[in-house]
């Protein structure tokens, strides 16, 4: 972040003016051309802080900065609001936002992506689900260590998710067996996402990530123009043959205004666990062609370690149980950027930010 430089406090200082200036300087720390999104509360020695993103990585260093100029006799609360931002659909009930993870191409690492974008911003402070989109190849259940559950149908007609590492998840895989074929055609298998995504009574969540299937086919545009998709990610390998299915990907999102967010470069290199060495297996600087092409942020460069295998065959979370990993680190800052970003490339839903907490089909807190 740098060095912080904030206001003096003097005995004049007004409460609004206290509150004017952390604003402004909110807004200089992280960036941001929409410092409106901050809001911040004060009362006497009492100051409130509503992040309309996950910041829990920085929170030490804002509050010990703010102490230093405010005094420390000051105390400091961080609460979220997370908007919810505007998307071709209405949004739908407890969802705030709901973020794609798509890839061109299968085998780039888009599932492994997904899950961890959803832990990252879970441990962050935010409330998250993931639904897995992949029709055919369902592996989010395994990441998650939950293969062998099956969702409760309290009324036999809604499904409540099953919570994993703090996730409230569903998927195709918790209804088929996992020796069984999903052979369906576009239409039916559209059909049952629809009815996983809608049908499933998830509870109040910020960010809803999906686990797009690869490709840019039917169900992938049928998914993008009847879902409230606020925005999505782009997953690929620095390989030439992942690129182009990369840029399509952009292409169709671009084509259905869905805003995409950045890009994830899987197996960027592979790093001797010996001598340290790197080595480009599959090429070097692929996905910051594309990113330079279509100025798009790169949020994160994740080089082949064996740890994310490991972690995702034994359904195990590498971001809560090793937080400080590189592999955690690159993901955690990932998911930071990907909440900043969402402010600066997405408006907030105008009923939503006029209703407030009155908003029936779902609210801001």
């Amino acid at each position: 972040m740098g060095q912080l430089k904030f206001f003096s406090r003097s005995k004049a200082t007004s409460s609004s003016q206290i509150s004017v200036s952390v604003i402004s300087h909110l807004g200089k720390i992280f960036h941001s051309t929409k410092p409106e999104l901050f809001q911040v509360k004060v009362n006497d020695k009492q100051v409130d802080i509503y992040f309309p993103f996950v910041i829990d990585a920085v929170w030490d260093e804002v509050k010990s900065t703010l102490a230093q100029k405010l005094g420390p006799d000051m105390v400091f609360s961080k609460y979220y609001n997370v908007p919810i931002f505007s998307a071709q659909k209405p949004p739908l009930p407890n969802i705030k936002n709901i973020i794609a993870v798509s890839s061109g191409k299968g085998g780039v690492g888009k599932s492994a992506s997904a899950v961890n974008l959803a832990l990252a911003l879970k441990r962050q402070g935010a409330r998250v689900g993931i639904l897995d989109a992949d029709i055919y190849g369902p592996s989010v259940p395994i990441m998650l260590g939950t293969q062998n559950e099956n969702p409760n149908s309290p009324d036999n007609k809604t499904m409540l998710p099953i919570m994993a590492h703090g996730l409230a998840s569903n998927s195709i895989g918790y209804l088929v067996k996992s020796d069984h074929a999903s052979i369906w055609r576009g239409p039916m298998a559209s059909k049952a996402l629809n009815q996983l995504l809608t049908q499933t009574k998830w509870p109040m969540l910020d960010y809803l990530i999906v686990d797009m299937p690869p490709g840019t086919g039917d169900i992938q545009l049928t998914m993008c123009q009847q879902l409230p998709l606020t925005a999505a990610v782009v997953v690929t390998t620095p390989q030439d043959l992942a690129l182009s299915d990369a840029a399509k990907g952009i292409a169709m999102f671009e084509k259905l205004n869905i805003p995409v967010l950045g890009l994830i470069e899987n197996m960027s290199y592979f790093e001797c666990g010996h001598c340290y060495k790197r080595t480009t297996i599959f090429g070097e600087k692929g996905a910051q062609k594309l990113s330079d092409k279509y100025a798009l942020p790169m949020l994160a460069k994740v080089p082949l370690n064996p740890i994310i295998r490991e972690y995702a065959d034994a359904g195990r979370s590498l971001i809560d149980e090793q937080s400080d990993h590189d592999i955690s680190i690159i993901y955690q800052q990932a998911a930071m950027d990907i909440t900043r970003y969402l402010c600066e490339e997405a408006e907030v839903l105008p009923v939503a930010a006029n209703m407030a907490s009155s908003i029936e089909i779902t609210k801001l807190d």
